[in-house]
């Protein structure tokens, strides 16, 4: 059986990744749920009373969560939990990631810069339904303050429960995808043609 470099080196990053959530959520590879069904989630303080509520949804509903924090209230900056939770879908680690913050929109901007993260803020069933049908999101911001905690809950639901529709629009997917290695500083780029 011949196994490729790449094929390889996705091994060994799942398997990692299996060990990094089991070591996060304390216990062995094997008790960590299938990696569709591993959720990182992360708020800054404008967030964190929602993330605690979804974090416990979540978990009811049968999803393993990683909690990338902020794990109180106290004024944090959203850069640094938007980036753990985008690293921690860009691995592998987590199939989907879920950011709160005040308004969503810094987030989804420091998420967006990790390679691998296609995150989409989000405000409504149809923008969950495309974010997911059309453009295979991974990761979701949300505006805290402008969620209740049931229709929040009815939202994540929806983005980690669509699937990407494919077909005419995988090859938008694989032009956002091209730029994640993008280093053309030109108008008249050719990495996505």
């Amino acid at each position: 059986m011949n196994i490729s470099e790449p094929e390889v080196r996705a091994i060994v990053a799942h398997v990692l990744a299996r060990m990094s959530a089991a070591e996060e959520s304390g216990g062995s590879p094997d008790s960590v749920a299938s990696p569709g069904k591993t959720v990182v989630i992360g708020a800054d303080h404008g967030g964190f009373a929602l993330k605690e509520s979804l974090r416990e949804y979540l978990r009811n509903i049968g999803y393993q969560v990683m909690d990338a924090g902020t794990y109180s209230a106290d004024a944090v900056d959203y850069p640094d939990y938007a980036l753990a939770v985008a690293r921690k879908v860009a691995s592998g680690a987590a199939a989907r990631g879920i950011m709160l913050d005040g308004a969503g929109i810094g987030s989804c901007m420091v998420a967006n810069k990790v390679k691998g993260v296609r995150a989409a803020l989000c405000y409504n069933e149809k923008t969950i339904l495309n974010s997911r049908l059309h453009n295979n999101a991974n990761l979701l911001t949300l505006g805290a303050p402008f969620h209740r905690p049931e229709e929040a809950q009815s939202l994540v639901k929806l983005f980690l429960e669509t699937e990407f529709e494919g077909g005419r629009h995988q090859k938008r997917v694989d032009k956002i995808n091209a730029l994640d290695d993008c280093q053309c500083q030109k108008s008249s780029c050719s990495c996505t043609t």
